[in-house]
């Protein structure tokens, strides 16, 4: 597992923040890390392309034809990439070590960056795959996704769903489990590659989804990352404050560092956004300090 989790720093797929700069986060918060699971299909320009060339084929091309063209691109670095084969294999072994394999029947994965993982674990346990558009619309495929087929009910049947990342379980909420239970089935299982630990693990228990996660953003993560040296010690303090008190941490940096607000409203349009959002949101409850 030390080994896998290695290639989170080696592909850039957890990122620190500078001192005293964190990150906004699209809701509107601030944290001093950055997760993009899906950079572990490689390294980031990989990444990056595949995604480029999965939103061209939702343009461009039918729903049935996308999960074999998808498929195509992901074995082929399944076969020349050591670090995705890596990942995708830890995915597996860890899969047939936790869940029984005849206790689901598909594999599914959802729009978009899930891709980058389902269907190659389906293809490696010869399972079924359903591919989960954001409308809740699905295609089923042969394992080695040779026959695709647009399906609007499927005999009763149980699901593991596969995710690059857990972050609250919005996804799953919103359209995953509705999708399934639409077809008639059931998401009884989910494994992502990376579980952020803010609280999607909990939220899939009381939804009856039963989680699992090659690898977990927690302490134990950032003290291998100051092991390595690619944290220094004030970056691992603060990594450890937020994973404990992510809110009252992030408020009290704020309080701190006023001028770190007023330089994202007059950054580029997208944290200027998102630092408008903090604040006519009062997320961190601000206001009443008179800021």
């Amino acid at each position: 597992m030390n080994n896998l989790m290695s290639y989170l720093f080696k592909t850039n797929a957890f990122r620190v923040c500078a001192e005293n700069k964190p990150f906004w986060y699209t809701s509107g918060k601030i944290g001093p890390y950055f997760v993009n699971g899906h950079f572990l299909y490689g390294n980031e320009e990989d990444a990056t392309d595949l995604l480029k060339f999965i939103d061209y084929e939702l343009e461009n091309v039918s729903k049935e034809q996308i999960p074999q063209d998808i498929f195509a691109k992901v074995l082929y670095q399944y076969e020349n990439n050591e670090t995705y084969s890596a990942v995708i294999n830890g995915l597996v072994t860890y899969i047939k070590e936790n869940i029984p394999l005849d206790a689901f029947d598909y594999v599914s994965g959802g729009e978009r960056r899930d891709w980058y993982f389902s269907n190659i674990v389906a293809y490696l346990l010869k399972k079924p795959h359903i591919t989960i558009y954001k409308d809740l619309s699905a295609v089923v495929s042969t394992s080695n996704f040779s026959e695709n087929k647009q399906v609007d009910k499927l005999e009763k049947t149980n699901v593991l769903h596969v995710a690059d990342l857990l972050n609250q379980a919005s996804s799953y909420l919103r359209a995953w489990i509705p999708a399934i239970e639409k077809l008639g089935g059931k998401l009884v299982w989910s494994i992502c590659a990376i579980d952020r630990m803010q609280g999607g693990k909990e939220k899939l228990v009381e939804a009856g989804v039963k989680p699992f996660a090659l690898m977990n953003v927690d302490i134990s993560l950032f003290e291998q990352a100051l092991d390595l040296g690619i944290i220094n010690q004030n970056q691992f303090e603060m990594l450890k404050g937020f994973y404990k008190d992510p809110d009252n941490v992030m408020r009290k940096f704020l309080l701190e560092h006023p001028e770190f607000l007023e330089n994202s409203l007059n950054s580029d349009e997208k944290t200027a956004k998102r630092a408008k959002l903090c604040i006519d949101s009062d997320l961190y409850n601000l206001k009443a300090e008179g800021k």
